[in-house]
């Protein structure tokens, strides 16, 4: 089986929709994916997955199911009542006098490194974010959402590994983000997800592809052949995004930080 894991395109946040470049990106994703043989399509319910999705779809005549829990990694992080929390994600905003909620992972690098815990497929479940946050209870949402996506077609969790009577080599293709991304790779290869969310930057409209591998009978893993491929954008002479990325270097001010 393969999976296909796609990014939408150059956000506008703010409005949930693409940016006129993130439309060239999708245009150009659509030119890649019309080579492609889908059996079927997957799309998050938020606007701008749902439109890089639109110009495949149209362009193959097809229609994608909708699924909530590849929505962008829903998890809030309350950092009111920690100080190292407020020290881990710097620059909270304040609003009527209590620090906002945070995204889980964008949590400054020397913080989650300097505990193993965020390192261990397990250890991440009862960090200091996991206390202040939903993060287990979203986590197990996008699992227990790729899992039963996945039944469908003959793989059957079971411990880390998935149970197949007959593997199958069907294609499917999910649009959806950045951080629900590293989340289904996290639950498939059993790594925490800030790892992932700290060594990966998948830019929009990038591909992740995914084969299974059956060396014994019965059993399959799933292993990544491409992670962030942007050839579709190379072919089309567009330069890729800077979303997904922090700063190059510190002095790099126009950059996020």
């Amino acid at each position: 089986m393969r999976i296909l894991l796609i990014r939408h395109g150059d956000p506008d946040y703010i409005n949930d929709c693409l940016t006129e470049k993130g439309r060239r990106e999708a245009s150009l994703l659509a030119d890649l994916m019309e080579k492609e043989t889908v059996k079927d399509f997957f799309v998050s319910p938020l606007g701008r997955a749902r439109e890089t999705a639109s110009y495949t779809l149209k362009r193959l005549k097809r229609t994608a199911e909708e699924k909530d829990w590849l929505r962008e990694f829903p998890a809030k992080l309350e950092v009111e009542d920690s100080v190292w929390l407020q020290k881990a994600y710097p620059d909270t905003r304040k609003e009527d006098g209590r620090f906002q909620t945070r995204i889980v992972w964008d949590m400054l690098p020397a913080f989650w490194k300097e505990d193993p815990a965020y390192q261990t497929p397990e250890g991440w479940r009862n960090t200091e974010v996991a206390a202040h946050s939903d993060l287990n209870q979203a986590y197990g949402r996008v699992a227990a959402g790729i899992d039963d996506l996945l039944e469908r077609y003959g793989y059957s969790r079971e411990g880390h590994l998935y149970r197949t009577e007959k593997g199958n080599r069907d294609t499917i293709a999910c649009f959806c983000h950045f951080g629900v991304s590293c989340v289904i790779l996290s639950h498939l290869w059993n790594v925490s997800p800030f790892v992932l969310w700290h060594s990966l930057a998948m830019a929009p409209t990038s591909v992740t592809e995914l084969y299974t591998e059956e060396r014994q009978k019965g059993t399959a893993v799933f292993r990544a052949s491409r992670i962030g491929d942007l050839s579709h954008l190379y072919a089309g002479r567009e330069p890729a995004s800077f979303s997904a990325r922090f700063c190059e270097t510190y002095e790099s001010r126009d950059e996020r930080h």
